[in-house]
């Protein structure tokens, strides 16, 4: 049969929509990613407690995952580009892990310290790796609803599980919340290697899907280009993207955006315990409400998003928008400071995350504005200073708050949210692929 009609069989069959099965396996995966993150601000007032460590030294702890984490990212995205993502993943998400596991049992703060940076150093791929098989898999008037799903996942998980986490630190102590969470991951890691291809090899996947994806930007072949890539690291690919202004944008903006995330994935408990006077249980039951709204933000961003490109938005008013408002919706945490009631302090803390949320399909622009070449490493670079927040932002609030009020602390977090809006703002211009 001519090659001409095999063509246009294949555009005139229905695609297949193994695509969004794929969605759902990084959502999971990204669950178990931030309840391995975030398994130490549900254990850290009562371990703390148990290991006498005050809030300073309670900072550094915290932050010892964003050191580690940030410093990996440009090797990680270097990685990203050459291994593929069914190996990649497997290997990381084992062994951190194996190492989330270990904290269960250690007993000094040195210990915490030095496995919360090697859980930091082995979770940095991930992210790249997400947005290298979303670019993969997905056409671009997708790719925001497909970012938004995995990228819900870090919030859903904590909604639902942080009560689950709390509970069995009640009844088991600390220690098993590291357990459980590192378990969960060990046995999740077996399934991505032996599930996940890419789309030309993954069972079910029919000609359709594969034009449908390639035809509209999807970049089917990239593992193919990336088996031709055998040079080492290149500082004059990292200058390059270290040198473009738009991309400068998104990176400050998302250390920014990370800025908030990271209150929440650290002091948000502690916060409420020690300074707003809660019992731990309660606390766990009210903690679920902003990761929900932050849920419903980052769901109603992806597809708001991708259902402007539908109706004729460029891509740049379609991803900037949601991500400008929700930045600036994240101020609204500084109500905190100026109200006493749970309920309202709830409220203000519940819709400054739900803005987070809506913020938070950032890394459709790093899939949309990157060198097709260097995508990995422009993730890795976007990572990296998103991330720094995980080191500052831990040690900034335990800076803050070091006295007997945590208002400052708020502030802080509100006055970030402001600058990321500025930088999207300001900064990222027109949104499309840079050309080498």
């Amino acid at each position: 049969m001519p090659s001409h009609t095999l063509a246009g069989a294949a555009s005139m069959a229905t695609p297949s929509r193994k695509r969004f099965f794929i969605m759902v396996l990084l959502f999971i995966t990204v669950v178990i990613n931030y309840l391995d993150r975030s398994n130490l601000s549900i254990a850290a007032p009562a371990l703390t407690s148990e290991l006498a460590i005050d809030p300073i030294h309670v900072g550094l702890v915290f932050s010892a995952f964003g050191w580690t984490y940030a410093a990996m990212q440009i090797p990680g995205g270097w990685l990203v580009d050459r291994v593929p993502p069914r190996i990649l993943y497997s290997v990381a998400l084992l062994l951190w892990s194996l190492a989330t596991v270990m904290l269960g049992f250690v007993g000094s703060f040195v210990g915490l310290f030095v496995l919360r940076m090697v859980v930091g150093a082995l979770e940095a791929p991930a992210y790249p790796i997400n947005s290298r098989v979303v670019t993969t898999w997905f056409p671009e008037r997708e790719r925001a609803t497909a970012v938004g799903v995995y990228t819900s996942g870090q919030f859903v998980g904590l909604a639902f599980l942080t009560p689950v986490l709390a509970w069995l630190q009640h009844e088991f102590g600390w220690h098993m919340v590291f357990v459980a969470t590192g378990v969960v991951g060990v046995l999740w890691a077996l399934f991505w290697y032996l599930v996940y291809r890419e789309p030309r090899d993954f069972k079910g996947v029919n000609a359709g899907e594969i034009e449908l994806i390639s035809e509209g930007g999807g970049l089917v072949d990239m593992q193919s280009s990336a088996r031709k890539v055998k040079a080492g690291f290149s500082w004059t690919d990292l200058g390059i993207v270290l040198s473009k202004r738009k991309l400068w944008g998104i990176y400050l903006g998302q250390y920014c955006l990370n800025s908030t995330l990271w209150f929440f994935l650290t002091w948000f408990p502690t916060y409420l315990v020690k300074y707003r006077g809660m019992d731990f249980i309660k606390s766990g039951l009210l903690a679920s409400l902003p990761f929900l709204a932050a849920f419903v933000g980052v769901l109603c961003s992806g597809f708001f998003s991708d259902w402007l490109i539908r109706r004729g938005a460029t891509v740049g008013l379609a991803r900037k928008l949601p991500i400008i408002s929700g930045l600036l919706i994240s101020t609204c945490i500084i109500g905190a400071n100026y109200v006493n009631s749970t309920g309202l302090v709830i409220a203000c803390l519940a819709l400054a995350f739900f803005g987070n949320g809506l913020a938070s399909i950032t890394w459709s622009l790093v899939s949309t504005l990157a060198p097709a070449r260097l995508l990995g490493l422009t993730g890795g670079v976007f990572n990296f200073i998103g991330n720094l927040s995980a080191i500052t932002t831990p040690l900034v609030i335990g800076y803050l708050a070091s006295g007997d009020s945590f208002a400052p602390a708020i502030t802080y977090i509100a006055v970030m949210a402001l600058i990321g809006a500025l930088s999207y703002i300001l900064l990222v211009g027109k949104v499309e692929r840079i050309t080498l």
